[in-house]
Order: structure tokens, then sequence, then C-alpha cells
């Protein structure tokens, strides 16, 4: 079976990695294009290209897939599928009619609950205890494809986005190759549109806490925010990051007041939405390091109570 990979990010590579090994012909690999990164802005390559590179694989990344250039050179390769792991583009219509079998995409959820840019932080953001990969047969939709296979995964209570997009990233790839191996066997479903949930793109700002919310809200997108665009907040005036925090035990007998921090036995308290309090365990002022929060106290003597967030 003759394939064209799409995909960028590290999610995607585990896919293209299990397919290399598998009886299918990888022709062509599309990726984003180099990214600036680091503080000499050097341009790097994605996780995708570095993979395809270590394998000899062609590597296309287009400015645009709606040009005639790029629809006579994909053309060229007479794809049976085209595969698309977290690609980044929205496929053009004479993409998806171009394979013999379709365009088959993974994506890291159990639609219809999650179609969109971000399914992982919003499954765990949202308090979701399962979550999953599905394969579907890629229409003009945003992730309104009918169904082919799923997996579902329990969420573990301390899974942050990075670690549930690694295990999710694993089980996907098993996934597709089922799917692939299966293809003439399976009978696709349509999505129950009326179920769909949306999950948008993350935004820098979508990092900024919230206060007023309950302590559990709040640790959940700690949690699902990990690592970008991370829980930030503000203390005396620089921004403050949380890495890591957890709900505290019930303190409405004398409860802090949302946004209010205190220190107590070496723990970082703040208080939350409907009198529930938060510790943090793990905090980065900007332009230092990550330190405990009981480091962090013994180096700004904090004055109890202090206001944070402001």
């Amino acid at each position: 079976m003759n394939l064209i990979f799409c995909g960028t990010p590290q999610f995607a590579v585990p896919t293209l990695e299990t397919l290399l090994h598998k009886e299918f012909t990888v022709s062509l690999v599309l990726t984003n294009r180099d990214k600036p990164s680091g503080r000499g802005y050097e341009r790097k390559p994605s996780p995708v290209k570095r993979v395809a590179q270590e394998h000899g694989l062609v590597v296309f990344h287009p400015a645009s897939l709606k040009d005639r250039f790029t629809q006579r050179f994909l053309s060229g390769y007479q794809p049976d599928v085209i595969v698309v792991v977290a690609y980044g583009r929205i496929l053009p219509p004479w993409m998806l009619d171009l394979p013999r079998l379709g365009c088959i995409n993974l994506h890291a959820s159990l639609l219809p609950k999650y179609r969109g840019a971000a399914p992982i932080p919003w499954a765990i953001m949202r308090g979701e205890c399962t979550t999953g990969v599905t394969t579907m047969r890629m229409d003009t939709g945003l992730d309104t494809g009918d169904i082919l296979l799923q997996r579902e995964i329990e969420i573990g209570k301390d899974d942050t986005a990075e670690t549930l997009s690694d295990r999710l990233s694993k089980l996907g790839a098993q996934l597709l190759l089922a799917t692939l191996q299966g293809l003439a066997q399976i009978q696709p479903r349509p999505q129950e549109h009326a179920l769909a949930t949306r999950a948008p793109m993350l935004k820098k700002e979508d990092g900024r806490i919230d206060w007023s919310l309950t302590a559990e809200e709040i640790a959940r997108r700690v949690r699902g925010l990990r690592p970008w665009p991370g829980a930030y907040s503000t203390f005396r005036g620089q921004t403050l990051h949380l890495w890591a925090a957890t709900t505290w035990p019930d303190r409405s007998a004398s409860p802090l007041e949302p946004g209010v921090a205190a220190g107590e036995d070496g723990k970082l308290l703040v208080g939350c939405g409907h009198n529930t309090v938060l510790e943090i365990r793990d905090v980065q002022l900007a332009g230092r390091r990550r330190m405990s929060a009981s480091d962090f106290l013994n180096g700004v003597r904090l004055e109890t109570p202090e206001k944070v967030g402001t």
C-alpha cells in the first residue's frame, strides 16, 4: 500500500515509525516548515521531519496546499491512502479526492467529543475520566468524517497534557496500523453530530488563572495546559508559572479569599472559588528556574496573606 504521510509534532512520530516497519511504502512525507526556536531563533525541523530524514524519506513542506504545483506534485505519487496525524493544516477537496482509498486521520479523542486542534488539553481541563483515539475517513468538515476504529484510555489523576499525549500517540499508532490492515473489512459509521464538543486551539491567554474557579478546576488547568501555554498568574508584578498543583483539604472554617496566598508549614496555598484552596507545589518566576513551593517561600518571604494575580 502506497502512502503519503502528513504530520508535524511529536504526537505523529510513533505512527510514522510504526508504518515504516510494516508492509507499507511511505513514498512522501508532508510536514510544516522549520520554525525558529531557542534564544538564537535557529530554525529547527519538526519532529516528523527529523524522523523522515533519518529514514531517507522524501519530505515536502508546501507553502500552500491550494496551488497547482502542489496538486501536480502530490498527484504524481498516486497514493492509495493519505494518512494525516496532527498535520496542522486543512486538506482541500482535491487532496481528499486524490488517494484511491481515501484520506485517513488519527484524532486524539473519542469523536465526536473534542473536535478541534487541542483535544488532549481540553479533555483534562474539563474533568474527563477517559479519552481515547479515533481513526476516521476524512471529509470537508472539521473532524466530522465517518469513524473507522476507536480505542479508549483512562486519564490518570496526575496526567498532564504531555504525559497523556505520549500515551495516546503510542495507542494511536497501533490503531492506525490496525485501520490500514483491516481497511477492506471495516464498516465506517457516521458520527452523532448532536453529541459533538469543541476543543479549540489554545492561546497564550488561556493559561491565565482565574482564581474565582474552584481549586479542582484550577488544578485540572495546570495539568491540561502543561507544557504549553502553561498555567500562570502574577506575583508582585512578575509572571508566576504554576507547574504542579493539587487541591487542599477542606479549610471552610477559615477559607482564604480567592487569589490570596498564604504559607503553611512550607506549603504554598492560594484561595479559590467556593471556599476551596489550591496547594501549589512547583512554581517558576519569570526569568528564574523552576523550584518547589518551599524553596519559593524561603526566597520571597511571603507576607501572609498576600494577593496574587494583580
